[in-house]
């Protein structure tokens, strides 16, 4: 494991330093084998990041040899901050211990000297000291990673709690506009029907069937609305106006297929029957684009019966197709929204390789 910070090469050079000066305090220059090591042991502290376990056993000779021990014990420190393996530890301390108790090239102990005693708990108190240290600082990064954690699931469950407030007033404020709202608004068209059905007055029934026209017309819009605040995960883009028939025109220019536009329809049919057009043939002309690359289309919509059609046809394509992504939810989409409209939508491949989509709804009452 290994810990990058901006100071790091900095602190390395620092204890490399402080170990050359502690060589240069212990060990004499006519001695080559222990200036050899001790000097081993400094260089080994550039590596102490990378690989701590081989720094430390390549300080481990300069301290059994010399006096020169600065090197091992921040090699242990930092073998120490970096290892979770107490075991591990224990096993250095121990060869450290060891190492520095012992006078080269003499391997002899005498244990039942009080002085010899008093040096080995000197000795492993010296080295378990950088092993503590580096376990706290271990100890404190890790919690310092906990805390982020912890704060960052906290703000994420304030978001949600958030998102779930908002999605909560949304439903509520639906369920008002449909319960009460809509309600009324219906008995208005009601009423109005009515006043129109029953009055010989002309004036009076151009009033109640301008009436009549402005709540059904309300009550569409309203239905949408209420679609829309119930959608909680929707996005802010769906409360933007929606495209209608007058849009057309800028979205087949725009599509980048040549594409011939034949319509017959009149401009006073329900927003929400636009809206359908616009999206079927929009969802058609992406994926001619997508699908079927040098080909070309024709958008034919027409009114007949108080039934509204469309039907798009693209010819065979003359290129092969391009690999974009696609969820494929299109024309489900689209056959749920012309099912909620009273409608059909049929798509199939044609005779000469191409492909059509066919989109049927009712006209219902102009506005």
């Amino acid at each position: 494991m290994s810990l990058r910070r901006p100071r790091a090469p900095l602190l390395d050079t620092a204890l490399v330093a402080a170990s050359l000066l502690d060589v240069w305090v212990k060990v004499h220059i006519d001695e080559p084998l222990r200036l050899s090591w001790a000097l081993v042991a400094a260089f080994a502290l550039f590596l102490r990041r990378r690989r701590p376990l081989l720094t430390f056993l390549l300080t481990l000779p300069a301290v059994l040899v010399s006096d020169a021990v600065f090197a091992a014990l921040a090699a242990l420190y930092t073998l120490a901050s970096f290892t979770r393996h107490r075991t591990l530890l224990a096993v250095c301390v121990t060869a450290f211990t060891i190492c520095d108790m012992t006078s080269w090239p003499s391997l002899s102990y005498d244990f039942t000297n009080t002085a010899t005693v008093i040096t080995l708990g000197y000795t492993a108190a010296t080295a378990a000291a950088p092993v503590f240290l580096g376990q706290l600082v271990q100890a404190r990064r890790d919690l310092s990673r906990q805390l982020a954690e912890i704060s960052e699931a906290r703000d994420h469950k304030r978001l949600l709690t958030a998102q779930s407030v908002l999605a909560k007033e949304r439903a509520q404020l639906a369920r008002e506009m449909h319960d009460v709202v809509s309600h009324q608004v219906s008995l208005i068209a009601v009423r109005a029907g009515a006043l129109q059905v029953g009055t010989r007055d002309a004036e009076a029934k151009e009033a109640a069937a301008t009436i009549r026209r402005l709540s059904v017309q309300t009550l569409d819009e309203l239905r949408h609305m209420v679609s829309v605040l119930r959608a909680s995960g929707g996005r802010p883009t769906e409360l933007t106006p929606q495209p209608s028939l007058a849009d057309l025109e800028r979205l087949v220019d725009n599509s980048g297929i040549e594409t011939e536009l034949q319509t017959d329809v009149p401009e006073d049919l329900p927003p929400t029957v636009q809206r359908a057009i616009y999206r079927t043939v929009q969802e058609a002309l992406t994926n001619a684009r997508k699908h079927a690359p040098g080909t070309t289309a024709r958008v034919h919509i027409r009114h007949h019966d108080g039934a509204v059609r469309a039907t798009v046809t693209n010819t065979a394509p003359t290129r092969p197709p391009l690999p974009l992504p696609s969820a494929h939810h299109g024309l489900v989409g689209l056959r749920q929204r012309a099912a909620l409209l009273g409608g059909t939508v049929t798509a199939g491949p044609t005779a000469d390789g191409g492909y059509e989509l066919r989109l049927e709804l009712p006209a219902g009452e102009r506005t």
